[in-house]
């Protein structure tokens, strides 16, 4: 990808229901959402210029918006029509999606029930990033510090900025101590997610993933315990606790960015990215290039 400063690129972002060009989609620095996080954004992916799962996303972005306690100002069908035109103006065909919605700056306070919903969708270039062989080497996991909340304390169910905070402060540590990502235990010390990206396990031919309630049950999750499904592999939805880790064969992550990506290392345990991780690897990459077709 690019070393270009986001916001010095050329093209098109949609913002507000019109095309306008890169350099002049911009926001007041008093806008509620940089303040006090009433942001909430999605992550979307383009494969041969049709996005993936368009409409699930859309869903998931308004109900995000709900959750914060606002309405984005557009239908399903608007927002997966104007993000299909960004794509289209901008002239790609394998590149992320990245929908945003945020309070303005009409009132600068906690509460901010009259502040305009403002709403933009962005794209930009990113091919695949690793071909299978690559990703079969697996990546290396740091621990994090940090936890995910309790679903009694914060809006885990939203794709809201403000969860995230936690996330890139756990992936910087990881990345100065020469790991590629972090694994995030949840508030009760068990397995839940990575920064970005969710987590699963296989042991004995059967996959592994913790239960998604105190944080997203991604979509690209979704699809793959989907294509586990229809592979016959069985999909425990359960607590996991991290000492389990020593007993599981495979480890793998999955998300908009990540696509499905094997890991050898998370802290003090090891694994073997093998024939499961290989298959979903491979029918990620069969099914998002169906659905572009």
């Amino acid at each position: 990808m690019s070393a270009l400063s986001f916001d010095q690129r050329d093209g098109f972002i949609w913002m507000n229901g019109a095309l306008v060009p890169w350099k002049d989609a911009k926001l007041h620095v008093l806008s509620h959402g940089l303040h006090y996080g009433s942001c909430v954004f999605e992550g979307e992916r383009a494969y041969g210029g049709k996005i993936f799962k368009i409409t699930e996303h859309s869903r998931r972005f308004k109900k995000s918006g709900e959750i914060l306690d606002f309405e984005i100002p557009y239908s399903v069908a608007e927002l997966d029509a104007a993000k299909q035109l960004v794509v289209e103006k901008n002239g790609f065909q394998s590149c992320y999606v990245r929908p945003v919605a945020w309070r303005g700056s009409e009132m600068m306070a906690v509460a901010a029930q009259n502040a305009t919903i403002h709403v933009a969708i962005c794209v930009w270039d990113w091919p695949s990033m690793f071909d299978t062989n690559e990703k079969m080497r697996g990546i290396r996991l740091d621990i994090a510090d940090y936890r995910r909340p309790d679903p009694a304390t914060a809006p885990c169910h939203a794709k809201a900025a403000g969860l995230y905070m936690i996330c890139t402060i756990s992936k910087h540590r990881a990345e100065r101590k020469g790991y590629a990502d972090a694994l995030m235990l949840d508030w009760q010390g068990r397995v839940a997610e990575c920064t970005g990206a969710n987590v699963f396990f296989t042991k004995d031919g059967v996959v592994h993933t913790p239960i998604a309630d105190c944080f997203l049950d991604g979509i690209t999750r979704q699809t793959v315990i989907g294509l586990a499904k229809k592979r016959g592999i069985a999909v425990a939805e359960r607590r996991i606790m991290p000492e389990e880790m020593a007993t599981f064969d495979e480890c793998f992550l999955c998300g908009t960015g990540a696509e499905v990506t094997p890991v050898s290392e998370a802290g003090p345990y090891r694994f073997t990215p093998g024939a499961i991780s290989r298959t979903l690897i491979e029918d990620y990459t069969a099914e998002v290039n169906r659905k572009a077709g």
